[in-house]
């Protein structure tokens, strides 16, 4: 009878032990998320956006600047998908900031969810 309690209470320990590091590892990415919008600064003051060539350079400075902000070394495999959308979504929103025609032209070209070009018409008074 006392060795079926001690099992018992090993089992509960082990569950509890289980879930607890389930629990902190859940609150950890949780408090990461609540910390604040990470952000990286592009200079692209040396790049002539209205040819394609500094288009493409600009691209390729938002790419590598979104992966230094949404990568980290120590993501697990459930967090990969997690990783790539924050990626995505990093350059989506840079790219539309910018809002230069060509850097737009670029973003669909490389992407399958193409961003809308407007272009700005002259007011008459």
């Amino acid at each position: 009878m006392n060795r079926m309690t001690t099992s018992t209470q090993l089992r509960r320990l082990i569950a509890t032990a289980i879930l607890g590091a389930l629990a902190s590892g859940f609150a950890g990415v949780s408090a990461a998320d609540d910390s604040g919008v990470r952000s990286k600064t592009v200079k692209y003051g040396d790049l002539n956006l209205s040819n394609p060539q500094g288009a493409a350079a600009l691209y390729g400075r938002i790419v590598q600047a979104a992966y230094a902000v949404c990568d980290t070394a120590d993501i697990g495999l459930w967090s990969r998908t997690a990783v790539h959308d924050c990626i995505n979504k990093a350059v989506a929103d840079a790219v539309t900031k910018v809002g230069r025609p060509q850097l737009i032209a670029v973003y669909n070209a490389k992407n399958s969810r193409p961003l809308p070009i407007t272009l700005a018409t002259a007011q008459t008074r």
